[in-house]
């Protein structure tokens, strides 16, 4: 391998393209608001999902210029790119304010609300970062508003009316993962997870399990809801949307499993390619979606 590309390869890494998946949260809009038939529309989402790929990588890499020091304790922190001593933390910090240059500039070529969430995001991830992520819930709630401006960058920010349906059940969605996340890490580290992660002090595996239900139980009431609401077949020409329900009661189930059972849950990501029941139930409930509106 050569030098050039020794070098390009840790500065990808330090992106984490792998985590770009939930930039899929962009996309929801196209479909819910039946704007796929606009090539423009169609145009200007992609463009937006892709200004949140590079917003997100220019966050990781600002996140991993900060905690390199702590990383480097962590069982599997310690291999990201700064450190592991393969970017310094300078170099992190310029990829990361180029990359965020980047995103803006492609969010401004689809519209001015569209960079303007790209921006919102962009300052909330850096509280996150210097503030928001050690204190209890207010943590979660703040990594769960990440994705709702993702629901908004591809609704509002492109011109279609976002649906509060949509956006409730987005955001339980991003509870039930975020509470989720920090079940999984006090799992895996045990007594060693404040150390590496300071809120997690503060947290109990009883309140997390209770927040985990009363997010999962919301979310899955609230679809089902949507599913059987005279608006929703209005909208999509279709009273059969409540056939997507099972893919979701069987997402949230296998993801539960994951958690509790399999040492899993600590990233939806890595979830989805580790596990191909969970990958499944999320492309059936795609594909019954597109199949019932298409």
């Amino acid at each position: 391998m050569s030098s050039a590309m020794a070098r390009v390869f840790p500065l990808m890494e330090l992106l984490r393209p792998r985590q770009w998946i939930k930039n899929a949260f962009v996309l929801v809009g196209l479909v819910f608001g039946h704007a796929w038939r606009d090539p423009a529309m169609v145009t200007a989402v992609i463009l937006a999902t892709i200004g949140f790929c590079l917003a997100s990588g220019a966050v990781y890499a600002f996140n991993d210029a900060r905690d390199a020091e702590r990383d480097r304790e962590h069982p599997d922190k310690r291999e990201r790119p700064v450190a592991r001593g393969a970017v310094s933390p300078g170099e992190a910090l310029l990829l990361s304010a180029v990359t965020a240059t980047a995103s803006l500039v492609l969010a401004a070529w689809t519209g001015w609300r569209a960079a303007a969430i790209v921006a919102a995001y962009l300052g909330l991830s850096a509280a996150y970062t210097v503030w928001l992520k050690h204190i209890p819930v207010l943590d979660v709630a703040a990594i769960a508003a990440g994705f709702m401006l993702r629901l908004l960058a591809g609704t509002l920010g492109v011109g279609i009316e976002p649906s509060n349906w949509l956006l409730a059940c987005g955001f339980l969605l991003t509870l039930f993962l975020g509470f989720a996340k920090r079940r999984a890490e006090i799992g895996r580290l045990e007594e060693d997870a404040g150390r590496h992660r300071a809120v997690l002090a503060d947290y109990s595996t009883g309140f997390l399990d209770k927040a985990i239900t009363l997010c999962a139980v919301g979310m899955v009431a609230a679809y089902a809801w949507y599913t059987l609401a005279a608006e929703t077949a209005l909208l999509h020409g279709t009273g059969s949307f409540a056939l997507t329900l099972p893919w979701v009661l069987l997402g949230t189930a296998r993801y539960l499993y994951r958690l509790r059972l399999r040492g899993g849950g600590g990233d939806p990501a890595e979830e989805l390619l580790r596990d191909p029941l969970l990958a499944a139930a999320v492309a059936g409930w795609a594909a019954t979606v597109l199949w019932l509106i298409g």
